[in-house]
């Protein structure tokens, strides 16, 4: 019979360990709908100013800008890996690194150089324990990165694809789509003439479409174009930190409940052990009487 004293003592410590889940679960919703909120703000902004540089790269127009020319000879690339900082968010990390070790050997076996840029603790962990070089590191970012912040690393990205130092930028995130899917994608967003293959073009492929540029298109496309691209990797940061807090609530929520049932478990067993314990204490009692008596 399991001693009564240590099954009480397992069950008080898993219901400290509920309180902490149960906690951390609330406040996973609570930065959840905070860090939606954003995303949901930025989505409809990202998707026409995606469609107007995808409808300017595909016009055939005599319009030039370094970031819509099409590269043939592609011998650089960039992988940049959105991570999480903490853990405690079920398969979040694991799902990620699926797609993008993959990604990566597949770009070195045909790219002579290709480097890998992450963004989050457990991505850089994972990836060294995997045996793949970092360049660049990211940990700043949490459930509400900085348009300011992800700014800089985009500038980074364009200046060296302007310069020719990279041909090519694939992100690996996870692209929220629900409460209930959020599936992890790799997009490439670099050259620009991709990043409308995914989009819903109100035109038909190939249609030709009449554009005024006031006062130049120069001028116009100088800070269109750019913008396009960080709007585009900022929404990658935000449906990134959505996903993760979806993550973790879901897996707090069924820590949680997983404690919960092993408390029942654990009371079920601690008082049938109680019950046994005293029935022994009452069995010695009546023995010890009857001794008296004899």
């Amino acid at each position: 019979m399991a001693n009564a004293r240590a099954l009480d003592k397992r069950r008080k410590s898993i219901k400290n360990i509920r309180k902490i889940t149960r906690t951390m679960e609330l406040i996973a919703t609570a930065r959840y709908k905070k860090a939606m909120d954003r995303a949901q703000a930025a989505t409809a902004y990202t998707e026409q100013i995606t469609k107007i540089v995808a409808r300017l790269a595909a016009s055939g127009m005599d319009v030039k800008h370094p970031l819509l020319e099409q590269r043939d000879n592609v011998k650089s690339a960039r992988v940049l890996v959105l991570t999480s900082n903490r853990g405690l968010c079920g398969g979040y990390n694991a799902s990620i690194l699926r797609e993008a070790v993959p990604r990566i050997r597949q770009l070195r076996e045909t790219l002579p150089l290709v480097k890998v840029d992450v963004s989050g603790k457990r991505g850089i962990n994972g990836l060294k324990f995997r045996k793949i070089d970092i360049a660049e590191q990211h940990t700043q970012f949490e459930d509400q990165p900085g348009y300011d912040d992800v700014e800089k690393i985009a500038d980074s990205y364009l200046a060296r694809y302007i310069t020719g130092e990279i041909d090519r930028l694939d992100v690996v995130y996870t692209k929220f789509i629900s409460t209930s899917k959020q599936v992890p994608t790799v997009e490439t967003l670099l050259p620009l003439g991709s990043l409308g293959e995914d989009q819903d073009l109100d035109e038909p492929r190939g249609a030709n479409v009449d554009f005024e540029f006031l006062p130049s298109a120069e001028s116009i496309l100088e800070e269109v174009v750019p913008t396009s691209f960080k709007v585009r990797l900022f929404k990658c940061f935000l449906d990134a930190a959505v996903s993760e807090q979806v993550a973790r609530m879901i897996a707090m929520k069924g820590a949680t409940e997983n404690a919960g049932e092993m408390i029942k478990q654990l009371s079920m067993t601690y008082n049938r052990a109680r019950q046994g314990q005293i029935t022994g204490e009452i069995m010695e009692i009546i023995g010890g009487v009857e001794a008296l008596e004899n």
